[in-house]
């Protein structure tokens, strides 16, 4: 039977022994307290040697390896040096190896869960090697050395600074002087260290590190990283209703034993000295004994809270005097210089959201950074302007421990649509266009059922002609697959007959009943159309005559930046014109300050980075002007798993009423009585405008329902030289 024995600093009433089996082999396994007494811990490993197998030594600061440095400690090196029959270890080699491997382990099993995380470590020179783990996934990281040791009043606040810091500590430490500063003032460090400890999302230490200056107060839903976690230990966490805590020792037997200890029986098992086992041996051994880091939840619940950053910025003016006590009489040229002046402001913290919980269990919390630049004051200057305030809005949302942030309003298509935002910054970034044509598909529909102009047949598709402009697009060619399947007819419109003609094909393959048109001169033929979406990239060009659109017409404009401007929406009242569907979040948030819509309601935009953050897709998800749909489709999606529903329709001025609704639906009526269809066209020339995909002979078609279809002259296929515009499958 082997015989190890851990010699530790802590106190001998509670030492223990017993019996296992470990490695194939028999042990058994004593622990001896010092009560803090060095002169005692070396007698004892002196004494013990003599009959032990191996010795662990506990509970004392061990030497550092910091960088490519090796910092001895004296008191250490002098305890160890007196055993010389049998292998001695403090555990740091396997503590090294266990730490990094629960850092990779929490991080994959709980989903990015460190990323960009405030980590303090209370002793970094102990821990490099973790905070070399750690700092794969966070630049957040923060070391406690300088302060306990000399007094400091500030953090290390990188790799970089600690291997610097461990230089010059070697040589002043060592000396008694420095052994007298590391003890002095110790209430005036805990209490600068426990206020650093509040602001932290992960404290690394060992338990009495942690106990020295950790309250209910400040640790109430942080992550520990410690070892050796016993019952007095997560009583004292519970007590402090700690959120996770990462227990790096395994817990191999009945009794709770530190690291040390496990070490010592692997030289133990090997009949080898710590020097002769190699890093590959012991992780080897790890591997075989399939040894994970214990996840533990003193609380009895665990929240997996993500953190999400979004700019939002003023639209005019107006929004400026509302957020600051500018009189509303102040003159227009006054207020000029101060929109030049805000836009050049810093960006600011605007508030902070907290208490988003989906139904899936995950958290959210967030901040809104405001950037001062209207949309006025962001198109006089070149994209650069704004990026550089997006960027330093990315480096706060860093510096805060967001892990995604996104751009709200007029900051998410100023240039290239958030493309070298996302280049630039450290932070992953989003513009929240999926959602935001999600929702906007999604308002549509509620909108036409909340209006009550259209019927559904007995097929249960709605009575009702719809057009995609744009639909060869990425978003458009899906808009036009869904009403295939919902709508009687759809109209594809665009610039090249080519593309819109394989899109066809392709949807009648998926749904053959369908009636599907295609038209590259669709002007004349708004008219007829009860619901019509935009999805082009025309970058400030004349989609579409409004004039000429059905009154209760329902346009959805899905493009970012938009189709329609709001001067052409201005001359329809008749006509309702969503540009995006809000969102009501899942629970009552708290913190939220007034951005325009109606109590936990937000843009679809900022609801796209919530969702990103709740799924732990810290990713660059929608940037650029192409937004795919099959982002779209998954954002939707993954916006129902996480309790996301329709709140609110937006258009123009902001959210649709269903007052505002009734109004537009009472002049749709009132239009109607004496609409002609938007043109001149005879019922001549709507007969000839669409040419059936079928031999009239085989089926014919009643002239009522022909004429049905207007348009022009123009779009009429005269000669087969001619190329048509208008095209029909039945």
């Amino acid at each position: 039977m082997k015989k190890v024995v851990t010699v530790t600093l802590g106190s001998s009433k509670q030492d223990f022994e017993f019996k296992t089996e470990f490695l194939g082999q028999s042990f058994s396994v004593r622990r001896l307290g010092a009560d803090m007494d060095t002169g005692k811990a070396w007698e004892l490993m002196r004494r013990q040697q003599a009959s032990a197998d191996a010795i662990g030594l506990g509970e004392i600061s061990d030497h550092y390896h910091v960088g490519l440095r090796t910092i001895f400690n004296k008191d250490t090196q002098h305890l160890t040096n007196v055993v010389t029959r049998v292998p001695v270890t403090t555990g740091a080699t396997l503590r090294r190896l266990l730490q990094v491997r629960a850092v990779r382990y929490v991080q994959k099993e709980l989903g990015n869960y460190f990323n960009n995380n405030l980590v303090l470590f209370l002793s970094g020179m102990r821990n490099y090697d973790m905070a070399v783990a750690l700092s794969d996934y966070t630049k957040n990281l923060s070391f406690a050395d300088a302060l306990f040791q000399t007094g400091a009043p500030t953090m290390l606040t990188s790799l970089e600074q600690l291997e610097l810091y461990a230089k010059g500590s070697e040589l002043m430490l060592s000396s008694r002087t420095g052994r007298a500063l590391e003890a002095a003032l110790s209430n005036f460090k805990n209490s600068r260290v426990a206020s650093v400890v509040a602001k932290s999302h992960v404290i690394v230490g060992t338990f009495a590190e942690i106990k020295a200056v950790g309250s209910p107060a400040n640790l109430e839903g942080k992550t520990l990283i410690t070892s050796a976690v016993d019952d007095e230990r997560m009583a004292f966490f519970t007590k402090c209703k700690v959120n996770l805590v990462v227990d790096v020792s395994p817990k191999l037997f009945d009794k709770v034993v530190g690291i040390n200890t496990i070490e010592a029986m692997i030289l133990a098992a090997l009949e080898k000295r710590q020097e002769e086992v190699s890093d590959d041996d012991l992780a080897e051994i790890l591997d075989e004994l399939d040894i994970l880091p214990r996840l533990l939840h003193p609380t009895g619940k665990f929240r997996n809270i993500r953190r999400f950053a979004f700019v939002i910025h003023p639209l005019s003016q107006s929004y400026i005097q509302k957020a600051f006590p500018i009189p509303k009489s102040t003159p227009k040229y006054v207020m000029d210089k101060i929109e030049t002046f805000a836009a050049h402001m810093p960006p600011m913290v605007y508030c902070k959201m907290s208490n988003i919980v989906s139904p899936t269990g995950a958290e959210a919390e967030g901040w809104l950074i405001s950037v001062g630049g209207t949309p006025k004051e962001m198109l006089s200057r070149s994209p650069e302007f704004t990026y550089r305030r997006l960027l330093h809005a990315a480096k706060i949302a860093e510096k805060m421990g967001a892990q995604i942030m996104g751009l709200g309003a007029f900051t998410k298509v100023v240039g290239d649509a958030g493309i070298t935002v996302a280049r630039r910054a450290d932070l992953p970034i989003t513009t929240g266009n999926s959602y935001s044509a999600s929702g906007a598909l999604w308002a549509a529909a509620d909108a036409m059922r909340r209006m009550g102009l259209l019927t559904v047949n007995r097929n249960k598709k709605v009575a009702a002609k719809t057009m995609v402009i744009g639909a060869s697009g990425s978003i458009g060619s899906v808009s036009a697959r869904l009403l295939a399947m919902s709508f009687d007819e759809v109209y594809l419109a665009g610039r090249t007959l080519s593309k819109l003609d394989e899109l066809k094909a392709s949807i009648l393959k998926e749904t053959p009943d369908a009636k599907v048109f295609t038209t590259i001169d669709y002007n004349e033929l708004l008219g007829d159309m009860d619901m019509i979406v935009t999805s082009t990239s025309g970058a400030g060009k004349e989609i579409l005559d409004i004039m000429k659109v059905k009154p209760g017409c329902v346009i959805t404009d899905v493009a970012r930046p938009l189709d329609l401007p709001a001067s052409d929406v201005a001359k329809r009242p008749d006509v309702l014109v969503i540009e995006s569907g809000e969102i009501d979040l899942p629970t009552k948030v708290k913190g939220l300050k007034s951005i325009g819509l109606p109590p936990n309601v937000v843009y679809a935009c900022l609801a796209e980075t919530i969702v990103l953050a709740l799924e732990g897709r810290f990713e660059v998800f929608t940037v650029g002007r192409d937004t795919e749909w099959e982002k779209v489709k998954e954002i939707y999606k993954l916006g129902l798993k996480h309790g996301m529903k329709l709140a609110a329709i937006s258009g123009v001025k902001g959210v649709y009423s269903d007052d505002d609704i009734a109004k537009v639906v009472a002049l749709a009526r009132k239009a109607r009585l004496n609409w002609n269809g938007g043109h001149s066209a005879t019922p001549v020339a709507a007969k000839r405008a669409v040419k059936p995909a079928v031999k009239p002979a085989a089926r014919p078609m009643p002239q009522k329902a022909v004429a049905s279809k207007p348009t022009t002259k123009a779009a009429v296929k005269k000669a087969p030289a001619k190329k048509a515009v208008a095209r029909k499958s039945a």
